[in-house]
């Protein structure tokens, strides 16, 4: 096996497909990338059993011959990484060793046999369409942040990704806060369909899409989901759990419409929340005709308050969040204004765009 390759053309790819390779692994094989060369094709392929990516690479030039190999995917990624900018690299394998020559740097590298190397089984087709790359990466940046780290409920250590006739749908909920964003889409299905993907898959799929209009092609099959574009394949097992009736934990009702500028609560969040408790992050909404008022406590008798102009006609209110939750809406909604739903001291405030029920936020109150 032997091709020569730019330094810029094989680097992206092999990082991101190292990116899933894990440090610490039961089976050697999975610290390696698997190169395989086929007529002028190079693919290079990671996996940690969960999530698998392949990238691909068309090769020029004469110098190239067949075949398959696993590297170690670090050493190599931190070879490439290391070679001066606009460097060729030749690689060569003879005799179950790997040589990468690039100007005078030589490296030889071990190497295991690609028989040894996992794939992700394929699983069947159930259901496939095909949408923008932005508008999935939009899908994923803007609810991600909700989903749970490492929580029992393992089902929440992910994101539900639902499709409805013309729509997707993708929620990701820890319990204290819930984020929902849809999106249009031309697929269709007789019933709704349910898949969860875990945490990293989520993580390492919003890596590899970019802002682009390029298609990506989805397929769900019963256990896995795969990613499809010219450059890479992203493959990864689902959740095998159920995901809660989110539509249940969605407030109705609220009567109290608060619209305000979204730059002006950000930045009164940030600046209470410096006073905050560290541990429990709760402030307090002060909410009266044209004013919200935000004020945080600590145990040093600490206190901070700040005060936003917003339009708001009604009865006052006072009800905790953390802080860090509404923080993390404001971040992620790009429009001027928002809009916050409330009805009572006890019930969770709704956040959104005005006029524009795409992405939803929910957040749960807090005691205090």
């Amino acid at each position: 096996m032997r091709f020569t390759v730019s330094r810029e053309t094989i680097l992206k790819p092999l990082q991101l497909v190292a990116g899933v390779v894990e440090r610490r692994q039961t089976l050697p094989v999975l610290a390696n990338v698997l190169l395989v060369l086929e007529k002028n094709q190079l693919s290079l392929t990671g996996t940690d059993l969960e999530v698998e990516i392949v990238g691909r690479i068309n090769l020029e030039g004469d110098n190239i011959s067949e075949g398959e190999i696993t590297v170690p995917a670090k050493k190599f990624l931190d070879i490439c990484k290391a070679l001066p900018e606009g460097s060729t690299i030749d690689f060569n394998l003879d005799d179950q060793k790997v040589l990468v020559k690039s100007g005078r740097s030589r490296f030889s590298l071990s190497t295991l046999p690609a028989n040894d190397f996992p794939a992700v089984e394929e699983g069947a087709r159930d259901l496939g369409f095909a949408c923008a790359q932005k508008e999935l990466k939009e899908l994923i940046e803007k609810t991600s942040f909700a989903m749970a780290q490492q929580d029992v409920r393992y089902y929440l250590n992910g994101m539900l990704w639902e499709l409805r006739s013309d729509a997707m749908r993708v929620v990701a909920t820890d319990g204290h806060r819930l984020a929902m964003c849809t999106k249009k889409v031309s697929v269709d299905v007789g019933e709704v369909k349910q898949a969860i993907l875990p945490r990293k898959g989520v993580i390492e799929l919003s890596r590899l899409l970019d802002e682009r209009d390029d298609q990506v092609e989805i397929v769900m099959g019963s256990n896995h989901i795969r990613a499809i574009t010219e450059e890479f394949t992203f493959t990864s097992k689902l959740v095998d759990g159920k995901f809660p009736d989110y539509e249940r934990v969605l407030p109705k009702g609220g009567d109290k419409v608060v619209i305000g500028n979204r730059s002006e609560l950000k930045n009164a969040f940030a600046r209470t929340s410096i006073l905050s408790n560290e541990k429990y992050r709760g402030v307090r909404l002060l909410l009266e005709s044209g004013q919200l008022k935000v004020i945080a406590n600590n145990p040093e008798q600490e206190e901070a308050e700040d005060e936003v102009g917003v339009g708001y006609e009604g009865d006052s209110l006072e009800v905790g969040f953390n802080v860090s939750y509404l923080q993390d809406v404001t971040n992620v909604l790009n429009t001027e204004d928002i809009e916050i739903i409330l009805s009572d001291s006890n019930s969770s405030a709704l956040i959104k765009a005005p006029d524009n029920d795409d992405a939803v936020y929910v957040v749960m109150p807090m005691r205090l």
